[in-house]
């Protein structure tokens, strides 16, 4: 009953463990159900907040605090309470009303606590509500309540391209800014990553590097697929994970987790 005991695995949620069409497949739930039972320790490592993620909870059996908004909050819903929390810093602000203002086109969706603002709704950002189905609030970035615990930054790929390099040029000792799929820059506060959050989960947990399991499909990923043991992805990931070295398993809707698991299971 304890084969995974000491192990911890962090996934990510959209387009590896939760697929668009079908939710979580079925042959995830049992493979995780069997991991749980046999001692291993799940979370998920989400670039959704706290407010976006929290109806999908009870949709996976998870035992561990959960990394959100690409590694600025470790919560634990078990728990209701606050582990570790990686704010944007204030100039936030305006330096994002800056990069809105040397490119106009951009929508910018920005969490504060519980509630979500949109400075210049755009196609892309009615796109993003409705597929993390939340309600939001219209308001120019300078007027927008803080601390923020991120923002994510949506237009065209190539805009979004310039924009990163933008802000990269000017601040790269306040932001992390990596895309979590080809219109969504997400931006959180300078080491507030995956990678960084899993590692202070892993040692919360007292699991060793060894031990230590991540799987994403996207550049946001990147930093905890650097620190796992062995760096895993589903095979409908982008293709820089692919020319990174990830290890490639079935495509979401085929049961990436499911996947890696069977591979934990011969490796134990």
């Amino acid at each position: 009953m304890d084969k995974f005991a000491g192990v911890l695995l962090a996934s990510d949620f959209d387009d590896t463990l939760y697929c668009d069409e079908g939710g979580v497949p079925s042959s995830n739930l049992e493979a995780l159900g069997y991991f749980l039972r046999e001692g291993g320790r799940f979370t998920v490592a989400t670039g959704r907040a706290k407010r976006t993620f929290a109806p999908h909870f009870h949709d996976v059996p998870i035992n561990a605090p959960v990394i959100l908004s690409n590694g600025a909050l470790l919560y634990d819903f078990a728990a209701g309470r606050t582990v570790v929390d990686l704010p944007l810093p204030p100039q936030a602000a305006e330096d994002l009303t800056a990069l809105a203002d040397a490119f106009p086109s951009l929508g910018v969706e920005v969490y504060h606590g519980s509630d979500v603002y949109i400075h210049h709704p755009n196609a892309y950002t009615h796109r993003h509500v409705l597929r993390v189905d939340t309600t939001w609030t219209p308001m120019a970035l300078a007027g927008m309540p803080q601390p923020w615990s991120k923002a994510v930054i949506q237009d065209d790929h190539a805009v979004l391209l310039e924009a990163q390099a933008w802000l990269k040029a000017r601040w790269p000792e306040r932001y992390e800014v990596i895309f979590s799929n080809a219109v969504l820059l997400e931006c959180t506060a300078r080491h507030a990553t995956k990678g960084g959050m899993v590692l202070r989960l892993a040692e919360l947990l007292g699991v060793e590097r060894k031990d230590l399991y991540c799987v994403g499909d996207n550049q946001n990923d990147l930093s905890m697929l650097a620190v796992s043991a062995v760096p895993f992805a589903p095979a409908n990931c982008a293709q820089e994970l692919k020319d990174w070295g990830a290890v490639l398993l079935r495509p979401c809707p085929q049961g990436s987790i499911a996947d890696l698991i069977e591979r934990l299971d011969a490796r134990y």
